[in-house]
């Protein structure tokens, strides 16, 4: 009972991370323009996404644009859209699969070990989808950073880690952690 009640708890922690990576792949707050220097008093603040870019006037007026052309883009946005999506779909099979396996369900029933095998098989592809989504954060992260400490890049062109990327290192866990409560016997 206690296995799958284990079994069940890495189950919801696997959906929770789906939602997640869901809300991360979709909101445009993966850079949020910096307020330093000059630039503490704006009237406009500027968000960047994996598929759009916002603004945000001081009036309350929001307004988004999607990026135009895939191959405009640069190569890590591209990158990072890939990688976030291949890991959304890794998840939805991770939770069919699981789903298949569990103790709870009557599914594979009579298949003698096959059962514990798609189980942990589940769990296995929510690990490799947790890495796949925490490969395009910490890559951003990177380039943020980066680009704010350039001493040639002006001021007002400074952006922040925003409020979707900080999230998703903490989701990106409950991804990984579920394949500790399946069998992988």
């Amino acid at each position: 009972m206690a296995s799958a009640a284990l079994e069940l708890m890495g189950f919801f922690l696997g959906l929770l991370g789906l939602l997640g990576t869901l809300v991360a792949t979709v909101l445009p707050y993966w850079q949020i323009s910096a307020h330093v220097g000059s630039n503490i008093v704006t009237a406009v603040d500027n968000m960047r996404g994996l598929w759009m870019e916002c603004v945000y006037q001081s009036t309350g007026a929001f307004q988004c644009e999607t990026y135009n052309s895939m191959l405009a883009l640069p190569s890590d946005l591209q990158a990072a859209r890939a990688l976030m999506v291949i890991s959304i779909v890794l998840s939805i099979l991770a939770i069919a699969m699981a789903t298949l396996g569990m103790q709870c369900t009557l599914c594979l029933e009579s298949s003698g070990g096959v059962k514990s095998r798609v189980a942990g098989a589940g769990g296995v592809l929510f690990v490799f989808a947790g890495f796949l989504a925490l490969v395009p954060v910490a890559w951003t992260t990177h380039e943020v950073v980066k680009t704010f400490y350039l001493p040639n890049v002006p001021q007002s062109m400074k952006y922040e880690l925003g409020d979707t990327v900080l999230p998703e290192t903490d989701v990106r866990p409950c991804l990984q952690n579920v394949n500790y409560n399946y069998k992988l016997y």
